[in-house]
């Protein structure tokens, strides 16, 4: 990449300086500007300061689903077609400095979905700032050109803030297997503003502490999180989560449809992770609950409590192993990959229902992934959710279950 980049930046000095030299007619000077540009390319080179990084993802999506996923519309079959992520990125090493930024472009906008810089203390503690992934859910952190299946879990979806504004700092020993993070963000997530009705910033507090047993095809997990979150009065946002298809009409996971949303004082959650992996064979679990802290004490849902979990199994056909990254307590895919088909099954649930309102969904998902090559990748998801509670016939009325079917082809680069 980075030779590609300086023979490109040597075709177009070139092109600019012949301009210039054919208007004069003088190739002598045109020789001499090429020399001079050949020194400052090879500065560049053995300078660290310019030693970045470029690359980035295309993932194509296809949905079909019906049923509950198409309410809307009787429950009809609808489809769609559409770019899910297109994410460029550069990053760039100086010393123990590090810097990330990640762009999201779509059809007429483009989004900063990470700005980070990072220092790695030489004890191996880190400690970074910007617009950074919140440490919570081991299915939330899997990056989306690494998960196993084409949309995360209704949990990962359901409890994870993704990126916000803060600082973090995370530390792994390699000797206990032990890892923890902790950080304090921008709390403009879940319904919240950012800002409480004075203006006043409103905050995040998240820890996550991990545990792991790691050699290659031989790895245990465990691993728990909490995140207590200033909402400043503002409304918790009342769709939780789709139902694990994307471009669908409806979302299936609301706590207040057939009732109020409510306006919290805070809101409060907890995790925990489990995974076990034995050479192609590898099963992860969640559980997570969400704590609600009213404005109003007198209201119905002030206390109340959500929550939710998923169990997935992914199988490698020709042996391969996916990677555990035990410094970040994540799996990625595996290494060097190429004509390699991945099975995956999983079951998730979530229950966002009071006693008088809101959904509960449980969500199956069967998939394949096949990968040409460590760059190019394509899945199929065949998904089937049920909707139950007391806010059912609201949203979807007799519509209850819904059958939806994914298909995405990955490019990275």
């Amino acid at each position: 990449m980075k030779a590609s980049n300086t023979q490109l930046a040597l075709a177009v000095a070139a092109a600019l300086a012949s301009t210039s030299v054919l208007a004069n007619n003088d190739t002598q000077k045109l020789q001499q500007q090429l020399d001079e540009l050949q020194k400052e390319v090879d500065s560049i080179k053995g300078n660290k300061v310019f030693d970045l990084e470029f690359g980035g993802r295309v993932q194509l999506d296809y949905n079909y689903f019906n049923g509950a996923y198409n309410a809307n519309n009787d429950g009809d079959a609808g489809s769609d077609f559409f770019p899910r992520r297109i994410r460029t990125y550069v990053e760039s090493e100086h010393g123990n400095w590090d810097h990330k930024l990640l762009l999201e472009f779509g059809e007429g906008t483009a989004e900063i979905v990470m700005a980070r810089v990072r220092y790695a203390f030489d004890n191996g503690l880190k400690v970074k700032v910007g617009k950074i992934r919140e440490d919570m859910s081991l299915n939330a952190l899997t990056s989306s050109k690494h998960i196993n299946t084409i949309e995360r879990s209704t949990l990962a979806n359901t409890f994870s803030p993704f990126f916000r504004w803060g600082v973090s700092a995370y530390q792994y020993f390699k000797d206990s297997g032990v890892r923890y993070a902790v950080g304090v963000y921008k709390n403009d997530a879940f319904g919240a503003s950012g800002h409480d009705e004075d203006d006043n910033l409103t905050l995040a507090a998240t820890g996550r502490l991990t545990w792991s047993s790691a050699s290659p095809g031989d790895v245990i997990h465990l691993g728990a999180w909490h995140s207590y979150r200033d909402m400043g009065g503002n409304e918790l946002g009342a769709r939780f989560a789709r139902g694990e298809i994307r471009e669908t009409n409806v979302r299936l996971v609301d706590y207040a449809v057939g009732g109020d949303a409510v306006a919290l004082d805070s809101l409060s959650q907890t995790g925990l992770e489990f995974a076990f992996q034995a050479d192609s064979l590898t099963l992860e679990a969640e559980y997570a609950s969400r704590s609600l802290d009213a404005i109003n004490s007198a209201d119905a849902l002030d206390g109340e409590r959500f929550d939710g979990f998923h169990v997935s199994a992914s199988y490698f056909l020709g042996g391969e192993q996916r990677q555990y990254k035990a410094g970040s307590a994540l799996f990625v895919q595996p290494k060097g990959v190429k004509d390699a088909w991945e099975l995956v099954a999983r079951v998730s649930q979530m229950d966002a229902t009071s006693s008088t309102q809101g959904t509960e969904v449980t969500t199956y998902t069967l998939g394949t992934s096949y990968y040409i090559s460590s760059d190019i990748k394509f899945m199929g998801n065949l998904i089937y959710s049920d909707v139950e509670g007391p806010g059912t016939i609201a949203l979807v009325g007799d519509e209850d279950s819904g059958m939806g079917f994914s298909a995405r082809m990955q490019y990275l680069f």
